[in-house]
């Protein structure tokens, strides 16, 4: 168990991923507009290659600069967790820069030692985003160890233009002792203190960081920079009093949110929202050209025509149902989205319809019972459309590696096959309602030969018993052997009877 708590710290699940296939495409489009992934490589203080990426504008506006907002991770998550900040930020005019931190990802280093060293490799991102005169303002924005991450670097460089926390823990000595009453290990307190300092000796000699150190409850009264601390209020991991006392010690100008979920959840879209309008506040980035609302900046309509009786919202609300279908089987950092999100109503759609087919295929190709190969290539484009929310990252994607989903285990790869599901539950337009006609029709017709395969199998039996029958009877030597000696002791036990009955007459005549 103690080996298990300095691998929570120190070494953690580490992802290992295809930056072509979980980030964003070299060059994408999202609300009518391009973008572009800029890969690169840094070096830190301790010789460490980071692996990093910047989204983009593409092409760059002329004769002006744009904000940015450097998105960091969690302890078992990677660069690919920023994808979702992409999708909220890019259409306001923000760049997002993301990267791997040292220990983690596709980055140098064999530990992470929960915002110590981190903190440094973000000095080494800021001090090449100042370098880059198309970027103004620098935004930070960090989940679990991110947070703290983003908390002791803003503590030493107050140039920063604001933050946003997501479940930071205020002291990490307090944290290792809450997780003893969380995993419910018996052991005294006076023991469980000598394990935590024999840990805090060998995490000392491995990752070349004392755990005492981490305490944000010290840096955050020296801090001034605009902040907004979000926690899940059902966060057994993390326990949402961590953020409280980050809060109350904090000195800047501060706002904080709780809602649903747990540590590793999806966040919800309310909380997404407040995290836009708080980076817009401070970092002030250019107005886009056209006037779009909230959710018309995350979805393109494309060329779908609305009538002057329709209502635009109530098409917005489908496709963000869409969307939390589809993250709702992600984990709190997830990939991009299974429904697209930077392509147009049109497409989406499609996409939608194309994906109904595939469920429906392989629901009759089970009840019909074909061969494992044609199952095997109906599942191919339904796993490679869901892979990029669904958890079979197992060990990355999430905050933390003991924290889970606060008593569950790492999700499998079936959760691929239960997200393309919810996709076709949640999807409810006219073309859903016209597809499910035709599924009953084809469903009953499906029992009426059901029932008369069953009624001939019946028939069928029925006659092959018969014959088992017949078989049986004239194949056994046994049976008339047993009648007919049946038969000869019926006729002997007439026979003696009857001379029974002639003795006693004569006896009775003599007398």
């Amino acid at each position: 168990m103690i080996e298990q708590f300095i691998n929570f710290v120190i070494r953690p699940p580490r992802a290992e991923y295809n930056p072509d296939q979980y980030l964003w495409e070299r060059e994408f489009s999202l609300a009518g507009r391009t973008y572009q992934r800029q890969d690169l490589e840094l070096k830190n203080s301790r010789g460490h290659t980071l692996q990093c990426s910047h989204y983009l504008p593409s092409p760059f506006p002329e004769d002006s600069s744009l904000p940015c907002v450097i998105y960091c991770h969690g302890n078992s998550g990677c660069r690919a967790d920023a994808n979702e900040a992409a999708v909220i930020l890019l259409p306001s005019n923000i760049t997002v820069f993301t990267l791997d931190f040292s220990g983690s990802g596709l980055s140098d280093g064999d530990y992470v030692s929960l915002g110590w060293h981190e903190k440094d490799d973000l000095k080494v991102v800021v001090s090449h985003l100042r370098s880059n005169k198309q970027i103004s303002h620098i935004g930070l924005w960090g989940r679990s160890m991110g947070a703290v991450t983003s908390l002791l670097f803003g503590a030493e460089d107050h140039s920063i233009s604001g933050m946003v926390l997501d479940s930071a823990f205020s002291n990490l000595y307090d944290l290792m002792m809450e997780l003893v009453d969380v995993y419910k290990i018996r052991l005294p307190k006076f023991t469980v203190k000598m394990a935590v300092q024999y840990m805090r000796r060998v995490i000392e000699k491995k990752a070349k960081f004392d755990i005492m150190d981490l305490n944000c409850l010290l840096v955050a009264p020296k801090t001034s920079i605009p902040v907004l601390i979000g926690h899940a209020s059902d966060d057994k991991f993390i326990k949402p009093h961590h953020s409280d006392l980050i809060f109350k010690s904090y000195v800047g100008d501060k706002n904080m949110t709780k809602f649903n979920g747990d540590h590793n959840s999806s966040r919800p879209q309310s909380f997404y929202d407040s995290v836009s309008s708080f980076f817009c506040k401070v970092l002030c980035p250019p107005q886009v050209s056209s006037l779009r609302s909230e959710l018309e900046k995350y979805y393109d309509l494309g060329d779908l025509n609305i009538g002057s009786g329709g209502d635009k919202s109530i098409l917005y609300e489908i496709i963000s149902t869409l969307r939390s279908a589809a993250n709702a089987v992600a984990s709190s950092s997830s990939a991009p989205p299974c429904i697209s999100t930077i392509k147009s109503v049109n497409e989406l759609l499609s996409e939608v319809e194309t994906e109904t087919t595939v469920e429906e295929t392989m629901h009759d190709h089970d009840e019909a019972g074909q061969d494992s190969h044609v199952q095997d290539k109906l599942n191919g484009p339904t796993e490679e459309c869901c892979s990029f929310t669904s958890s079979n990252r197992e060990s990355w994607g999430r905050c933390s590696s003991l924290g889970g989903s606060d008593g569950e285990s790492y999700a499998d790869f079936s959760a691929d096959n239960s997200c393309s599901r919810n996709i076709v539950d949640v999807f409810a337009t006219p073309l859903r309602s016209m597809k499910e006609k035709c599924l009953d029709l084809t469903e009953e017709n499906e029992e009426t030969e059901k029932k008369e395969d069953k009624k001939e199998e019946k028939k069928k039996n029925k006659k092959t018993e018969k014959k088992k029958k017949k078989k049986v009877e004239s194949t056994d030597p046994k049976a008339p052997k047993t009648d007919k000696f049946d038969k000869l002791e019926a006729l002997s036990r007439r026979i003696r009877l009857c001379i029974l009955r002639g003795a006693s007459h004569r006896r009775r005549s003599s007398s």
